[in-house]
């Protein structure tokens, strides 16, 4: 994988003044994946709604949402993607060890049904890129055709950024890094 620095980095003094909406949502401190996009204003403003949407979980909740994000960066191998989501999903009351579990072979004895099929459905999505008919059905059992359509949504906005972030090799703030568990580590996730 070709790793490029954060001398891609556009601090926001440097930012595109289309873009100072961002900033300000963000209180003047954008993450450094913005800052990354921020090299590019127009996606960065086409996307940021987007954003938005998919990071507060749309009609599936913070919980089932950042269940999509982290399977997605435990596939992707994205280290600031995984811990910078690790930090959100503690905050949202998902506990260390089913944070740690979805960085894991898939085991149903690890969830109850409805976020063992959730998922099941990134897995699917993510090796198929599509949802089986079995599978589908079985996700209507718990999930409206809206909150179907959200967990494609956000496991494929999950899968731009993630890459993005895999290609330019962001590093993680700070002020997350500090924040993560003594366990969480980059070694222990990509093992």
């Amino acid at each position: 994988m070709q790793s490029h620095t954060d001398t891609n980095l556009v601090e926001t003094e440097n930012w595109d003044p289309s873009l100072d909406f961002i900033i300000k949502q963000m209180n003047g401190a954008p993450l450094n994946v913005h800052k990354l996009l921020a090299k590019h204003p127009k996606l960065l403003a086409a996307w940021w709604n987007f954003r938005n949407y998919s990071v507060e979980g749309g009609d599936l909740g913070r919980r089932c949402g950042e269940l999509v994000i982290l399977r997605v960066a435990s596939y992707l191998k994205s280290w600031y993607e995984w811990s910078s989501h690790v930090d959100r999903s503690l905050k949202c009351g998902l506990e260390l060890n089913e944070i740690k579990n979805v960085n894991k072979t898939l085991d149903q004895n690890n969830w109850n049904n409805k976020e063992f099929l959730l998922l099941s459905a990134v897995d699917q999505l993510i090796e198929k890129k599509h949802l089986d008919n079995d599978l589908y059905s079985d996700l209507r059992s718990y999930f409206s055709d809206k909150q179907i359509m959200d967990i494609v949504a956000i496991h494929g906005m999950y899968i731009i950024l993630g890459c993005m972030i895999n290609i330019w090799g962001l590093t993680l703030e700070e002020d997350i890094a500090m924040r993560l568990p003594e366990s969480v580590t980059k070694a222990q996730f990509l093992t």
